[in-house]
């Protein structure tokens, strides 16, 4: 059984592959690795860079039904004591995999992990969050400089000391989600149901409900391309959609409707104050999917959760239960 299995999703993102997939293997620490990357019906040849540049990883081709689903198909393949969620577009800098699985072999009651991450211009990427209810979408709403005199009216923890050292949290960033399987295994696969964004909430919701810790472990730093495209009114739509997925399976009636009332505050007042175009558009898009107006930018989710194969042979196809196997 190896120590970790490092899953990839790329979405027409192989021009991220080669830094990302470079430094892994640099960093690996003499921890033996299972790295696989998720072809999420690419047409940009992600298979054969990984193929033909990096053949010690493999691939797994599925159908594009959003990350969740990528990040499930791969994970069926996989059989390591560990499992890191690992966003493309992200580089490791410093510290090793070996490190990593030695500090979660030392907590045994930390379940997922996340570490310090930085944008490519060096500035420190807030990555240790609260759960979401309605007083802290209300605080967000008012603005950082109101949020963060109180831990209770904000999300993220934006005090820069907190990530120099081991800190406990509800949830971090999806781009880089050091998992335990046992908590995999107790807390389930993700939610298939959200297409993109706030699946990392819901599993850490999940494993946290399992009985497992989330901490931010600082022995490892990555450089992540946060932001890269700009602001986008589709992926702002989802983002706002997604949220209130998390609301209807998490929150009882009422805090459905304060937390959507507090979205909608704060996707109007960003609307009114962003002055660029761009923006502006980026966040009436959220506007109008926090008032249920029009349909989710990627399409409806699956009316249910998805019931996952376990046997890797129903989930993948003979090339690909091939490379897992060889």
């Amino acid at each position: 059984m190896n120590d970790l299995a490092i899953i990839i999703v790329s979405t027409n993102e192989a021009h991220w592959l080669p830094p990302c997939l470079g430094s892994v293997f640099a960093h690996a620490g003499g921890a033996s690795l299972d790295v696989v990357v998720a072809d999420n019906s690419s047409s940009d040849g992600t298979r054969t860079v990984v193929e033909e540049e990096f053949p010690e990883a493999r691939v797994v081709t599925c159908e594009n039904k959003g990350f969740a689903h990528a990040n499930n198909r791969a994970l069926v393949t996989c059989g390591a004591r560990y499992v890191l969620f690992l966003n493309p577009d992200t580089e490791i800098l410093e510290g090793t995999f070996a490190e990593l699985v030695d500090a979660l072999d030392r907590r045994p009651t930390v379940g997922l992990a996340g570490v310090r991450q930085v944008t490519a211009d060096g500035a420190l990427y807030p990555t240790i969050r609260r759960f979401p209810n309605a007083l802290r979408a209300l605080g967000d709403a008012l603005g950082e400089r109101v949020s963060s005199r109180w831990s209770a009216l904000g999300e993220r923890e934006i005090n820069l000391d907190a990530y120099d050292r081991e800190t406990e949290c509800d949830w971090t960033s999806g781009s880089f989600m050091f998992t335990r399987v046992e908590a995999i295994e107790s807390a389930g696969f993700l939610d298939e149901r959200f297409f993109i964004y706030s699946e990392e909430i819901d599993l850490c919701h999940r494993i946290t409900n399992a009985g497992w810790e989330i901490r931010h472990l600082p022995f490892m730093t990555i450089l992540h391309h946060a932001s890269k495209g700009g602001e986008n009114p589709r992926t702002r739509g989802q983002d706002a959609f997604a949220r209130l997925q998390y609301a209807r399976k998490n929150f009882s009636p009422a805090h459905r409707a304060a937390y959507r009332v507090a979205l909608a505050l704060r996707y109007s007042l960003r609307t009114a104050l962003r002055g660029d175009g761009a923006r502006r558009a980026a966040y009436r898009a959220a506007l109008y999917q926090s008032l249920g107006l029009g349909d989710p930018p990627f399409g409806p989710p699956p009316r249910q959760a998805v019931r996952l194969h376990t046997d890797p042979e129903a989930a993948v196809g003979a090339s690909d239960r091939a490379a897992a196997e060889g």
